[in-house]
């Protein structure tokens, strides 16, 4: 059974999202918004894929604010946790968005807030899920 880590600041849409991932995509799942924990699952090998908010308003790594965009750089560029596909949620969507977000962070995907298409959202994270 494959683990999906939410990383998110809004438990309701942590709810939403893991209701979605486990009776649909019949995928485990993890949820915390607390930075230094998404490190340890990670490097850990506890997730095999992790679904990052992108304006995560009140983690805090090392005493900085961050927001889910460094946190994936910080995970792209451990070479423990660069192979772990990372999509970004975001619901602040503007034209052009998306490519930058996904430049700047190297994330492997893009997801809009409020997640609409449910079957869509599940296939999005399957298609990225490594196929072991």
């Amino acid at each position: 059974m494959k683990t999906v880590l939410i990383v998110e600041d809004d438990l309701i849409n942590a709810r939403v999202f893991s209701k979605i991932l486990v009776k649909r995509g019949g995928l485990d799942v993890k949820h915390t918004e607390n930075v230094e924990e998404v490190m340890k699952i990670a490097t850990a090998g506890e997730a095999d894929i992790i679904l990052m908010d992108v304006s995560l308003s009140r983690s805090v790594y090392q005493g900085r604010a961050v927001d889910g965009i460094k946190i994936t750089q910080m995970l792209k560029a451990n070479a423990q946790t660069a192979k772990l596909p990372i999509i970004l949620v975001t619901a602040h969507a503007m034209e052009g968005d998306r490519e930058n977000f996904l430049k700047q962070s190297g994330a492997d995907g893009y997801i809009s807030k409020p997640v609409v298409d449910h079957q869509q959202f599940i296939e999005q994270i399957l298609a990225l899920l490594p196929k072991d």
